[in-house]
């Protein structure tokens, strides 16, 4: 089954379920359309409803920036 897609991540941009970034891997439920982000050590940091396309993102009225996995989850305010 497909698991590409996408999420919002804990500071409402968008991230790629095949790159979420941080080392970062996501494992997907496509049934459920559901997201569980874990950290490289199997530590669940981030769950998530996953959207295949950006059009069903859009349709769902959600309006964020797509952030490549190269980019921080933190916030620069937040020492990141």
């Amino acid at each position: 089954m497909d698991t590409r897609g996408y999420f919002v991540d804990w500071n409402g941009a968008l991230r790629s379920t095949s790159d979420p970034g941080e080392d970062f891997v996501c494992e997907v439920d496509a049934v459920s359309r559901y997201v569980a982000v874990m950290s490289p050590k199997g530590m669940l940091v981030h769950e998530a409803t996953l959207y295949r396309t950006l059009e069903d993102i859009a349709k769902a009225g959600i309006k964020a920036t797509f952030l490549p996995g190269s980019v921080s989850w933190g916030k620069p305010d937040e020492g990141f």
